[in-house]
C-alpha cells in the first residue's frame, strides 16, 4: 500500500508502473497498486490524449494575501499586543489598502508564530489573573 496525502502527486515510479499495466482493467490495476480506480482512469486518459506520463501542474495553491506585509505586521502586533483582530484587521486597511476578514487576519498570526491571549471584557481579565495567582478564588455567579 502507497501513502497519498491530499495535494501531493504520486511517485513517478508508481505512475510508470499504473501506466505500464495495460493489460489489466482499471479496477485490477488500482487494487494491485493500492490507488483508486478513478486515478488509474485518469492516468490513463491523460497519457491517451496528451501523450503526457507526468503529472499535470498544481493549480489549488493560492498565496497569502498578506505574505508581503508579514514583518510589518508581526512588528505592529509586539507594539500592541493588546490589539484584537478586528482592530488589526483595520490597521491593515489603513496602512495598507488591503481589506482582509479577521479568519485571515488569524491565520496570518499563526503563520507567524503569534497569539492574541485576551479574555474578554476587563471584568473577566482581572478576576482570571486573580485566579492564577490565588487559586482559591471563585467567580462569581450572576443571577
Amino acid at each position: 500500500m502507497f501513502s497519498w496525502r491530499r495535494g501531493q502527486a504520486y511517485s513517478q515510479d508508481l505512475r510508470e508502473r499504473v501506466l505500464g499495466a495495460d493489460e489489466l482493467s482499471a479496477r485490477e490495476a488500482a487494487a494491485r497498486f493500492g490507488v483508486s480506480i478513478s486515478y488509474v482512469i485518469k492516468a490513463r486518459q491523460r497519457r491517451d490524449r496528451h501523450g503526457l506520463r507526468t503529472p499535470g501542474p498544481q493549480r489549488s495553491w493560492v498565496p497569502c494575501k498578506l505574505a508581503a506585509y508579514h514583518p510589518l505586521i508581526a512588528a505592529h502586533v509586539r507594539q500592541q499586543p493588546d490589539a484584537t483582530l478586528a482592530e488589526l484587521c483595520a490597521w491593515v486597511v489603513a496602512e495598507f489598502g488591503v481589506s482582509v476578514s479577521i479568519g485571515t487576519m488569524w491565520i496570518t498570526l499563526r503563520r507567524l508564530g503569534l497569539t492574541l491571549k485576551t479574555y474578554g471584557p476587563p471584568r473577566l481579565q482581572v478576576l482570571c489573573t486573580s485566579w492564577s495567582a490565588q487559586p482559591a478564588l471563585t467567580y462569581p455567579v450572576s443571577r
